[in-house]
């Protein structure tokens, strides 16, 4: 699976963002990978150590908070979640982000 993350505040790709990918057990959360993006927003191979996903419900959390705090821009979203599921693990799955100080917005990507 991967993510990008664009800053549409910037109109730049947005480096160094954390991003935690967990997995819900039924009870609770299982913490999966946790990784900054690149230089081009982007995470290309989660949970990044050969780990292959497995069916089921999935949550991205990008910490747009201390981000946006790095380039001393007041933000709303401390954290943003994103919650998915996986049906498929042999597809590939994407999620981006876009994201501004006051407002974001994701899909599934190809």
């Amino acid at each position: 699976m991967s993510t990008h993350v664009l800053d549409t505040h910037r109109g730049r790709p947005a480096a160094k963002v954390p991003v935690r990918l967990d997995r819900y057990d039924g009870r609770t959360w299982q913490p999966l990978a946790e990784d900054l993006t690149g230089d081009d927003g982007r995470l290309e191979d989660l949970p990044g150590d050969g780990t292959e996903l497995s069916a089921g419900v999935h949550r991205l959390r990008f910490g747009t908070g201390p981000y946006f705090a790095a380039l001393g821009v007041p933000a709303f979203y401390p954290e943003i979640c994103v919650i998915f599921e996986i049906t498929d693990p042999a597809e590939h799955y994407h999620v981006p982000l876009a994201v501004s100080p006051y407002g974001y917005s994701t899909y599934r990507g190809s």
